[in-house]
């Protein structure tokens, strides 16, 4: 089983919340961290600077499209940032987690 970490930034908390708790009630994800991050972007040809949620969602490979879709499904962006980074090294017994919580 490969894992990876799915990265998402939220408007808000409140977003932030309903997107982990849904994922993870889905047993799409077995843990998200979230983490309140300054982003600065163009959007339509404007800098932009905005207070912003990071999640990290921790998850198995396989299971990027349903997470990719159910970010979408959830999200309040017009385009979400849903990028996956491949974990090269993991322990065992967080794999084992990993495996456990994610159907």
């Amino acid at each position: 089983m490969k894992t990876i970490i799915v990265q998402t930034t939220c408007a808000n908390k409140d977003e932030a919340k309903v997107i982990s708790k849904i994922l993870i009630q889905k047993r799409l994800a077995a843990c998200v961290h979230m983490s309140k991050i300054d982003s600065f972007y163009l959007w339509n040809n404007e800098f932009c600077e905005d207070s912003e949620m990071l999640l990290s969602i921790k998850t198995k490979k396989e299971l990027f499209k349903k997470v990719e879709s159910k970010i979408k499904e959830l999200h309040s962006y017009d385009v979400p940032e849903i990028i996956s980074i491949n974990i090269k090294n993991v322990s065992k017994d967080y794999r084992k987690f990993i495996g456990e919580s994610c159907k």
